[in-house]
């Protein structure tokens, strides 16, 4: 129960800065709680509703959305989703879950790439 507890606060403060927390959800939930990946991936989206809305109206007051971006990135985002939501379906779970962690992997490797230079003014 404490891990739910962790996992799910941790994933809210991720959320909350717009990350999103399935960086932190789907693997807490593959690994510690010993769930399969889809199961993970599938609670990640209804977990997914509230912390997006909250976050949302917080980022609307503080006039962080733009607008003129709203359309297509939803219209796609849409696309994706359905796409990706039917590849899955055909996917073996453990190339899912390998997959999911090299995506992890690389996006990890990029944000601590953009720390260095920014931080050396590169």
């Amino acid at each position: 129960m404490i891990i739910l507890i962790v996992t799910g606060f941790l994933s809210g403060i991720i959320s909350g800065m717009g990350i999103g927390g399935g960086t932190i959800l789907i693997p807490a939930l593959s690994i510690f709680m010993d769930m399969e990946q889809k199961t993970a991936q599938a609670i990640n989206l209804f977990y997914f509703i509230p912390t997006a809305v909250i976050a949302l109206i917080t980022h609307i007051k503080n006039k962080n959305i733009e607008k003129s971006n709203l359309k297509p990135l939803i219209l796609w985002g849409l696309a994706g989703a359905v796409t990706g939501s039917i590849i899955m379906n055909f996917l073996d779970p453990s190339l899912l879950r390998k997959a999911f962690g090299i995506f992890l992997f690389v996006l990890g490797i990029l944000e601590i790439k953009k720390g260095i230079s920014t931080k050396t003014g590169a």
